[in-house]
């Protein structure tokens, strides 16, 4: 008996609602994969964003850089998590920020106009985008309210605590830039 293999994206959207082999077939058709190396971008400051992606494998960062040129992180992503600028994928006006490959990554990416499409087609699709946007408005919620209301050392604890695998992948700089301290700070907490 051969054991068929599942496929990620098929296995992570069946988190949320089930699919018959022929209806991830065609979802999968509306994706393409892409390969990125290490420093390498999937979204840049000023660009329209016309592409969210899917990371398969790999680490990356969605940042912006202020106007003394200090670089703020908003979001790191890692396997089986969705990453883009979203207001500028949404409303497709320029973004005001960078996201870009931390680790050598593999990511599947799927164009607002094929997204906009498989949505109206599939109700399904339309079910998965719109449970995933809840839990993102849910994790950015409590990632504003940590921000203001926990000290430095609780919010390190708590990033630690929820992702303990990304303190082996990511340099304790952008861990600081995450948390909004200066690396030396973050060297303190860790002593």
């Amino acid at each position: 008996m051969t054991l068929k293999i599942m496929h990620p994206l098929r296995k992570h959207i069946e988190e949320i609602v089930d699919l018959t082999d022929e209806e991830f077939d065609f979802i999968l058709g509306h994706f393409t994969t892409i390969k990125k190396r290490k420093h390498q971008y999937i979204v840049q400051k000023g660009e329209v964003v016309s592409k969210e992606f899917w990371i398969i494998k790999g680490c990356l960062k969605s940042y912006f850089v202020d106007d003394s040129g200090k670089e703020h992180i908003l979001q790191f992503g890692m396997e089986n998590w969705w990453i883009t600028d979203y207001e500028s994928f949404v409303t497709q006006q320029r973004s005001k920020t960078y996201i870009d490959c931390i680790e050598d990554s593999e990511l599947l990416y799927i164009s607002f106009e094929n997204r906009e499409k498989l949505t109206s087609q599939m109700h399904k699709m339309e079910r998965f985008w719109a449970k995933k946007s809840k839990f993102g408005r849910i994790a950015l919620q409590n990632r504003v309210l940590s921000l203001l209301r926990n000290s430095t050392k609780e919010r390190y604890e708590l990033l630690l605590e929820q992702y303990p695998k990304l303190f082996q992948r990511v340099p304790k700089k952008m861990i600081a830039a995450y948390l909004g301290v200066s690396r030396e700070t973050l060297s303190r907490l860790n002593s």
